[in-house]
């Protein structure tokens, strides 16, 4: 399942490609026939994303919600100039169709696909716990914190719970909680605050840049270089390097004892069993 900064940076691809336009949408597939024709020919506002939830407004007060799940994927191109009239062929199962002369975006495999109203987005929205990638009024860290503290579950399984921080996934929270030597399966009411705080603090400082990047950066070394490369207007390719995720039986970066790996909430939980004990 795509982790949070996907999402941000894919609703960051359709606000650039058809904020302010009011483009076709249609579903090839016949899966989403009537949502389509709520939305096709009304104007888009623009698109934006809470955690791994993925919102699209329209004029109108509708709202397209999509969660891509496990298996959704949804690509948002630029039309060929042949295809520019009657748009690109449809290849496989597309459930939704957003496009005009300019750009095509196809959506396959969605978990949930549904236009509905304000109040169902701001409910949406209430069930999730805070994202790093959303601005923040200063409680966001304490929103989180509460359920954390109160709960005998792991740090790793809190952090993959989208209640509590929206928008982590497996790879952020292997690698956040490496970063800060806390081990995964100790319990969040364990936690100090001061602790959440450092950790919340480095999930809002690395996410922005698997946005703007496209892939996750958690070395202070790469991060360093691609800040360096992007201050000089370079756009380079970023190394998929990590401290510990999926680095089995490998040592560890900092310590060099060996990385283990355990299945936590349905993945691979990757973690140092020098740096980061239990105590």
């Amino acid at each position: 399942m795509p982790e949070g900064h996907t999402l941000h940076r894919l609703a960051g691809a359709i606000d650039t490609a058809f904020a302010g336009t009011t483009p076709e949408v249609s579903s090839p597939q016949g899966r989403f026939v009537d949502g389509a024709a709520l939305l096709d020919g009304t104007g888009l506002e623009r698109a934006w994303a809470h955690g791994k939830l993925l919102f699209v407004d329209f004029a109108e007060a509708r709202t397209l919600y999509v969660h891509l799940g496990l298996i959704g994927k949804w690509f948002v191109l630029p039309v060929a100039p042949e295809h520019a009239e009657l748009g690109p062929p449809v290849v496989g199962e597309v459930r939704l169709r957003v496009a005009d002369e300019r750009h095509v975006a196809d959506l396959r495999g969605p978990m949930a696909c549904q236009v509905v109203d304000q109040e169902e987005v701001a409910r949406l929205v209430a069930r999730q716990g805070p994202d790093p990638l959303q601005p923040d009024d200063g409680t966001a860290a304490d929103t989180a914190y509460a359920r954390i503290s109160r709960s005998g579950k792991t740090l790793a399984e809190l952090l993959m719970d989208q209640t509590v921080v929206a928008g982590v996934g497996n790879i952020y929270r292997c690698e956040v909680l490496w970063r800060h030597r806390l081990h995964p399966l100790r319990p969040g009411r364990s936690l100090r605050r001061t602790s959440w705080q450092l950790v919340w603090d480095d999930l809002v400082r690395l996410m922005p840049w698997g946005v703007r990047t496209g892939t996750i950066i958690t070395l202070d070394d790469v991060l360093e270089d691609t800040a360096t490369a992007w201050e000089r207007g370079e756009r380079p390719e970023v190394p998929r390097e990590f401290g510990v995720y999926q680095r089995t039986g490998m040592p560890c970066l900092r310590c060099g004892s060996t990385v283990r790996t355990k299945v936590v909430a349905g993945r691979n939980l990757f973690w140092c069993g020098g740096c980061q004990r239990r105590t």
